[in-house]
């Protein structure tokens, strides 16, 4: 237990709370102006020492920029890219407003007012990742003893808008494939597997196995702020992709042709082939056209053809665990709740079936 002690100052009698860290230091506490409000500090003090909550109070002291940098410098379980919107959601949204605040001068109100102003001008999937670093930048503080507990807990956020995702026909695939010239094949592979632009993009001839019909998923390439950062697929899953015969007709000649250390796809200068690049200098392009020719060709990005990939997947009878593996989603449920919308005609499909088993078994008891 601690102690309250009087001193004498000008000003007249005040009171010090002494007493011993969770850590076993003694420090005190002093400037109290009567017996009683020491004695529920040190009160408050025990309290929260017995119930894991004490916090030191010089470190409540530290800013928000402060504890952000310690937290950034900390996530090193992240993929480059995935660093790279931290630092941009910090550098334009988080610290701009919260650094020089003390961590202990964060609100839960405060928070919520900022998330409200910043709802005029992000979209919700853009301003969720902002607040998400905040509130992680805070449980940081938390678990690092600089905090109690985070104020960001409960703040109300607007509802994401699920994006309808543009799919095409498999008609549609061969004109926009046509449309984009030398890179049909290209077009034919992410439209067919699924591949992400940066597993592509760092495909080699040795993972391309034209005679077993698959692709090994081992590696990806990602453009993080004009550099190229090489690692392992999105969520560190290696995985075998099954590769449709007309893509494997249309890159085998790029993939022999191409040096065994190589990338199969290169850009101009003989690098990585960047998603930027080929979208403003042959994909928009190539997707006007298309709808010009085609009014039900939707206005899509590169990444709807992976969506795509998993449509005609569906269409063609692949189950959910099948079309799981193929993208190399983390779990069944994620690719079930991403592309809910393609498996409408399997719940007629079960009203069907159970009407007809229902049936069946009327006749066969009366």
């Amino acid at each position: 237990m601690g102690s309250v002690q009087p001193y004498e100052t000008a000003a007249g009698k005040r009171y010090r709370v002494q007493y011993r860290t969770p850590d076993r230091r003694n420090t005190m506490k002093r400037g109290f102006r009567t017996k009683r409000e020491a004695e529920q500090y040190l009160a408050v003090v025990e309290v929260s020492k017995m119930r894991g909550e004490w916090i030191d109070a010089s470190r409540t002291r530290s800013t928000v920029r402060e504890t952000a940098e310690a937290w950034y410098a900390a996530q090193l379980q992240v993929k480059a890219t995935t660093r790279s919107g931290y630092l941009h959601s910090l550098e334009k949204h988080v610290l701009p407003t919260w650094g020089d605040f003390r961590v202990s001068e964060v609100s839960h109100s405060g928070i919520q007012a900022w998330v409200s102003a910043l709802e005029t001008t992000l979209g919700p999937s853009m301003l969720r990742q902002v607040y998400r670093v905040l509130s992680s930048i805070l449980n940081f503080a938390v678990r690092d003893g600089r905090l109690s507990k985070n104020p960001a807990e409960g703040v109300q956020l607007p509802r994401l808008k699920k994006r309808r995702h543009g799919y095409l026909t498999h008609v549609q695939v061969r004109a926009l494939a046509d449309g984009c010239g030398p890179w049909s094949d290209l077009i034919y592979l992410l439209a067919y597997t699924g591949l992400r632009w940066g597993e592509m993009a760092a495909l080699t001839p040795e993972a391309f196995d034209s005679k077993r019909g698959r692709i090994d998923i081992a590696s990806s390439v990602t453009e993080v702020r004009g550099q190229l950062v090489w690692g392992s697929p999105k969520n560190h899953l290696r995985r075998s992709v099954p590769v449709p015969t007309l893509v494997i007709t249309a890159v085998a000649p790029r993939a022999a042709a191409a040096k065994r250390e190589a990338t199969i796809f290169a850009g101009a200068g003989g690098g990585v082939v960047r998603a930027g690049n080929f979208r403003n200098r042959v994909f928009d392009a190539a997707v006007i056209a298309c709808m010009k020719n085609d009014q039900t060709f939707p206005r899509i990005t590169i990444h709807d053809l992976r969506h795509t990939a998993a449509s005609l997947a569906v269409s063609a009878g692949a189950n959910v665990k099948a079309i799981q593996r193929m993208l190399g989603h983390a779990s069944a449920a994620m690719t079930l709740d991403v592309y809910a919308d393609l498996f409408d005609d399997d719940l007629d499909a079960i009203a069907d079936a159970l009407d007809r088993q229902a049936a069946e078994s009327f006749v066969v008891n009366s």
